[in-house]
């Protein structure tokens, strides 16, 4: 969104949409926790609501453009969202293409708490994992029926942009070693459609609601290749393993139920396809948290030097099944943490 007069430019969208009157005092707080949008917190007499507004230039600091029509991509799959799992997503209250911006309900964060600050605190519950995977699986499997969906999302352009150059080249760029494999990976996960992707399937956008999970931020949404969310997903739990030691156990099981509660939707495809491109993505995406566009806040020097190490061993000899690339990682975290080396060797 443009940077000039922003908080006039949303007044404006919501006397437009009829969501304020021209009388009444709107008090706008920039929410934060996002790179690649502006998001405020409106409040209103008796009332509070968002609006979300796309940017050409993320906020990380590489440089990372993106086209800013990812405000109705997010629209369209929210709409869509919205049809399947009613309560699990916002619900949307205005959309202005030409403005790019759309307004949605506010969800309170002492009833609605971000899944990643939960866990990071050590409050983590392997049944709140289960209910993301169930509530992802339910999207997918409802999607790939949904013979609108192929055209509505066909974003590859904007998911190349905001999945693809970032987490994908970037990362081979610092790894010129294991490029091949990054490409060949580039090339499987493009080259597959089946469902609708969110695309950024992390806790950060995950709250946990009274009535079960909320999904978030669905601006990368794609119809394309479902095991992007699932790996996604599991990344951010494995890679919390490195700063969690104490919490090791709760992450491995969490990370076991996320595929469970997902695994009983599959029926697109034979699963164990996907679950193979699932265990092939996950090295890459946690070498991309370190070497990508967008490295994590929480990894301490040392341990992005134990994720870089541990990422790009498994890419050299990748391990085919699901269950034991989260089991083998989990044990090396372990190591690792435990102030051991990590493991070099994935379990036979």
């Amino acid at each position: 969104m443009s940077a000039y007069e922003p908080e006039s430019r949303v007044r404006e969208f919501l006397l437009h949409h009829g969501l304020m009157q021209p009388a009444e005092a709107a008090v706008l707080t920039p929410l934060a926790g996002g790179v690649s949008s502006d998001l405020w917190r409106v409040d209103l007499p008796g009332r509070s609501l968002c609006v979300k507004g796309a940017l050409a230039r993320l906020k990380v600091a590489q440089e990372w453009l993106a086209p800013t029509s990812r405000n109705r991509v997010e629209y369209d799959w929210l709409q869509l969202a919205g049809t399947i799992t009613p309560g699990q997503v916002p619900q949307v209250l205005a959309y202005d293409e030409q403005a790019g911006l759309f307004a949605m309900q506010f969800l309170p964060p002492e009833d609605y708490p971000v899944w990643k600050t939960e866990l990071l605190a050590g409050h983590i519950e392997p049944t709140a994992a289960y209910a993301v995977g169930d509530l992802v699986g339910r999207l997918h499997a409802a999607s790939a029926k949904d013979p609108s969906a192929a055209a509505k999302f066909a974003t590859d352009d904007n998911f190349d942009a905001l999945r693809i150059e970032p987490y994908f080249r970037v990362t081979a760029r610092a790894n010129p070693d294991v490029d091949d494999r990054i490409d060949w990976l580039a090339a499987v996960t493009t080259g597959t459609h089946l469902v609708v992707v969110h695309g950024d399937v992390s806790p950060k956008n995950i709250l946990l609601g009274p009535h079960g999970p909320v999904l978030l931020d669905a601006e990368c949404a794609w119809f394309g290749d479902p095991a992007f969310d699932v790996a996604f997903c599991l990344n951010h739990l494995l890679l919390k393993a490195m700063v969690l030691p104490d919490h090791i156990e709760q992450l491995h099981r969490s990370a076991q139920l996320l595929l469970e509660g997902y695994m009983q939707h599959i029926n697109w495809e034979p699963a164990a396809h996907l679950m193979g491109r699932v265990a092939a993505l996950l090295p890459l995406l946690a070498l991309a948290r370190v070497d990508g566009a967008s490295p994590l806040e929480y990894l301490s020097p040392d341990q992005r030097h134990h994720v870089r190490d541990l990422a790009r061993s498994r890419m050299a000899r990748p391990i085919p099944a699901i269950d034991v690339v989260i089991d083998d990682w989990m044990v090396a975290a372990r190591a690792t943490t435990a102030g051991a080396p990590p493991i070099k060797e994935p379990a036979p």
